[in-house]
């Protein structure tokens, strides 16, 4: 691996909607009359894709169309969901739909639509898997390594004065299934479409199916599921007693406003906690309460037919998960306590969402120049001693910027925050916090 010269004034890691909008404005921003930054971004996929294994059909966006890549920032952007349709030739098709809310499916192609205008920006199929402080060959001072490799091994390193990570939340793996994570039949769904519709098409049979969680992607699955016309015998478990619907009225929307991160950022570590707790409902294990009305009325009308193809296991917990065979053994427990029951399953569906942490990612090799809490405002972390490159975070700041920082609805306006911050002069170090 040869040494590079070439110093990046900014390096993206990753190349979803985060860093994709970021791009999209500093490249409008330059057209302003700004300062053009010799930006790169390193995708680890080999092309764009935007939870490619979650566009199940009938499934839409839980957020207005307007909180696209730029609109909340620039109206007049041609990147826009509405300049995308215009370009498809289904502007006024969408108008006639009076929906805020287009499919999953549609709005992935948008994304994919605004990154295919930026893919010189990016290098995909490069998988970054780490960072160091260097000195700039040219004497300058110090920057960033940047480490990726390829689907063969092959590793590029890349310099660069700042970072920006935007990598997306791992898949969060209930300690009861930590040692099957390789099993055929446990899957997260993260993987859903590209493992368990080829599983259920090709046994032959009717499969018997665990879908574990009780958010928004279990809910989805549950009724895919139900749909599949292999007929699978599914069921829906989850410790709750009920679905319980996610919470979009008007005034609780306001948390997701742009203006709101700064009333959280200003909050004491302990009212911050306060705030995520009083509005999870808007984002943690609920359902959107459509798609709760379609789940009762699959189970009502089953139970109309006497049918008994689906169970809703409700209040009960897994305590216990083991291989056998191809076949996944479950204990299942009431929550409140009692005896407990097995089953085996043919696939377990672990609709159990996604974990950030820092300290899981590229940045740890440089622990000993960051601190990996309290982010200042503008998303950039803070520094020790002389440690020289910027480091901006999309997506790892919910504890101290709210409940909208790993969703679209500020997307727009943080990475223009960020953009400011990236085309100012910086002094050389962020002081921690004390």
């Amino acid at each position: 691996m040869s040494e590079p010269q070439h110093i990046h004034d900014m390096i993206g890691v990753g190349f979803g909607p985060s860093n994709l909008a970021l791009a999209i404005a500093l490249q409008e921003r330059a057209q302003a009359g700004a300062p053009k930054l010799d930006a790169l971004y390193l995708e680890a996929k080999p092309r764009f894709a935007w939870h490619p294994d979650m566009l199940l059909e009938g499934s839409d966006m839980q957020v207005s169309f307007i909180k696209d890549l730029v609109t909340l920032r620039n109206p007049a952007s041609p990147y826009s969901f509405l300049s995308y349709l215009h370009t498809q030739g289904r502007l006024e098709r969408f108008v006639n739909r009076k929906s805020f809310f287009p499919s999953r499916q549609e709005f992935n192609s948008y994304l994919v639509w605004a990154a295919a205008q930026l893919e010189d920006t990016c290098r995909y199929g490069q998988r970054v898997t780490g960072a160091e402080p260097v000195q700039d060959p040219g004497g300058s001072g110090e920057v960033l390594a940047v480490t990726a490799e390829d689907e063969t091994g092959r590793q590029t390193r890349y310099l660069t004065r700042d970072l920006v990570l935007a990598i997306g939340g791992k898949p969060a793996i209930p300690d009861t299934f930590a040692a099957l994570q390789d099993h055929p039949g446990v899957v997260h769904s993260s993987s859903y479409l590209s493992t368990v519709q080829p599983r259920l098409a090709a046994a032959g049979k009717p499969l018997k199916v665990a879908v574990i969680g009780s958010g928004q992607s279990g809910a989805e699955i549950f009724m895919d599921l139900a749909n599949d016309p292999s007929r699978p015998q599914v069921d829906f478990i989850f410790r709750s007693h009920a679905l319980k619907p996610s919470d979009d009225s008007p005034f609780v929307n306001e948390i997701f406003d742009a203006s709101f991160t700064s009333h959280v950022y200003q909050q004491p570590a302990d009212q911050r906690r306060a705030l995520m707790a009083e509005y999870s409902n808007t984002n943690y294990a609920v359902v959107d309460g459509d798609l709760i009305d379609q789940v009762y009325g699959l189970f009502y009308e089953q139970e109309v037919a006497s049918g008994s193809a689906y169970r809703l296991l409700r209040s009960t917990c897994v305590t216990a998960a083991a291989a056998s065979g191809q076949q996944t053994q479950l204990t299942l427990q009431p929550a409140q306590g009692g005896e407990t029951r097995s089953g085996a399953y043919d696939l377990v569906i672990l609709a159990t969402g996604y974990r950030r942490r820092l300290g899981e990612t590229l940045l740890a090799g440089l622990e000993p120049h960051v601190h990996f809490e309290s982010p200042d405002r503008n998303y950039r972390m803070r520094t020790c001693g002389t440690f020289r490159p910027r480091i901006f975070l999309q997506g790892y700041c919910e504890e101290t910027h709210g409940l909208s920082d790993t969703l679209l609805s500020v997307l727009a306006v943080r990475v223009d925050e960020i953009a400011e911050a990236l085309l100012t002069p910086q002094p050389a170090q962020l002081a921690a916090a004390e």
